[in-house]
């Protein structure tokens, strides 16, 4: 066990066992989300080095919906 996950423990051993549920219950939360950003990091990366990702300009992107809002009126 690393240093680390021995001092984590030792606090948890230190907690009433109601308190050590709900801090492992989020930790294991936030390692799965972690997990999820991770992989959705990894897909963006993936859509770069295959071409599938294109320059985006907000102000143009913002000129173009006020002028097709400008038309629709």
């Amino acid at each position: 066990m690393t240093q680390l996950a021995q001092r984590a423990a030792d606090a948890l051993a230190r907690m009433p066992e109601d308190m050590q549920e709900r801090a492992v219950a989020f930790l294991e939360e936030q390692a799965e989300k972690l997990a999820i950003m991770r992989a959705l990091v990894q897909e963006a990366l993936d859509d770069v080095d295959a071409g599938r990702v294109s320059e985006w300009n907000l102000d143009e992107f913002l000129k173009e919906m006020h002028e097709q809002r400008r038309a629709a009126e």
